[in-house]
């Protein structure tokens, strides 16, 4: 069976071609084919590159900034040129997607149907910067490939069991009644890391009590309790919860009364909170964890001020979903910035001391990825998980064909 998956970000489009057998293997394929379309590199041009099994690649741009015609380019290396693994389109079996919000409705995979995009398209105003790029590629894909099966993987999916008590916000009730409640996203990392978690530990999901660190541009933490989230830092929107490369993350909504009063609307709140916060808003000079950083070490106290904040809202998170499981057998760190910034899993560790977690300060150097990189008598394991959505996508699929 070949699966495509397409994982749509806010500013990026990543694509890759498995096949997988009668039986799904124990760890992740490589893909037979890769390619990523990057909006951001160059002004009015989208950067295409793309690399299959036999070692072939190609980067070329593409004018414009239509994205349904930037997928079918790159949808068209597929079968032409250097990059080629199938002979046509025709050979693809199921086209996988992430999306990011599905409300309270959908729990689980889904097959694409006129109902389901309906309500992706209802949900645009709770992921104003995902949503409708996930549609998008829905939408590309049913005109090049019009009879071929689509499945949506949602973002939101993994955290549906999170306890009411967790997942109601303290409002007039008929608010929750509406649907305003805590969704909970990054859903599909933690849901690998968590498998994954479990297949390095050599134990069953459903007795593990771990904590997800998903540390990126977007950055969100999971309570997983006998292998089910019971807590999230992200909530109605991804806004909500730690610190973030331009989002704010949580803050005091009387702070959002008074922008309103001196003359914000809700357009230019969504810019400020989502665009121009979080690291890049504090320290003046980007949302990039790499580049604040690097500021950091020229004696830059702004940027040292952003880090500082950066770390303490990831510690009092990991307070917060510890109380949400009474032990703790792993911590995971995962994305751009947990499996790649020693630093940021050393702060996240030291505010667990009180547990007795102690980390190996070589493994933790090296960011050794499916690896535990605590000392052998810390008695709560440290793994940096490389999370591979485009793989825990074509699981989703190969599971819901087999039904």
């Amino acid at each position: 069976m070949k699966i495509l998956v397409l994982n749509a970000g806010s500013s990026s489009q990543k694509s890759c071609l498995y096949e997988l057998e009668k039986k799904l293997p124990d760890s992740p394929l490589k893909p037979l084919w890769e390619a990523k379309i990057d909006w951001t590199k160059k002004s009015g041009f989208a950067v295409l590159k793309v690399e299959n099994n036999r070692e072939k690649s190609l980067e070329k741009e593409l004018p414009g900034t239509e994205k349904e015609k930037a997928i079918a380019q790159m949808l068209d290396t597929l079968y032409q040129g250097e990059t080629a693994v199938l002979s046509s389109l025709q050979e693809i079996d199921v086209v996988g997607h992430r999306v990011v919000h599905g409300g309270s409705r959908y729990r689980k995979a889904t097959i694409v149907t006129p109902e389901v995009q309906a309500t992706i398209k209802s949900l645009f105003p709770l992921a104003p910067e995902h949503n409708p790029i996930n549609l998008e590629g829905i939408e590309a894909v049913e005109k090049v490939l019009p009879n071929v099966r689509q499945i949506v993987v949602f973002d939101t999916a993994f955290h549906a069991e999170i306890p009411l008590a967790a997942a109601v916000y303290p409002l007039p009730y008929e608010f929750f009644q509406q649907g305003i409640r805590r969704y909970g996203f990054h859903g599909i990392s933690h849901q690998y890391c968590l498998q994954r978690t479990a297949q390095l530990l050599g134990k069953e999901a459903k007795y593990l009590s771990i904590i997800t660190c998903h540390l990126g541009n977007g950055c969100s933490l999971a309570a997983i309790r006998d292998g089910v989230c019971v807590n999230t830092t992200m909530g109605y929107t991804p806004l909500e919860g730690l610190m973030m490369g331009s989002r704010s993350g949580s803050i005091d909504p009387g702070i959002l009364i008074q922008l309103m009063r001196s003359g914000y609307n809700a357009e230019k709140l969504n810019r400020l909170l989502n665009k121009e916060s979080g690291l890049k808003g504090l320290s003046g000079i980007s949302g990039d964890v790499r580049q604040v950083s690097e500021a950091v070490k020229n004696g830059d106290e702004q940027a040292k001020l952003a880090f500082d904040v950066y770390l303490h809202r990831l510690q009092f998170y990991l307070g917060a979903m510890l109380s949400s499981l009474g032990r703790l057998d792993a911590l995971v760190f995962t994305g751009g910035v947990g499996e790649n910034k020693p630093e940021v899993r050393q702060a996240g560790c030291e505010g667990l001391s009180f547990l007795g977690v102690k980390l190996d300060s070589e493994k933790n150097q090296t960011s050794p990825k499916d690896t535990d990189i605590a000392t052998a008598d810390s008695p709560v394991k440290v793994l940096v998980i490389n999370t591979q959505e485009d793989w825990a996508i074509a699981q989703e699929c190969w599971h819901l064909c087999q039904d």
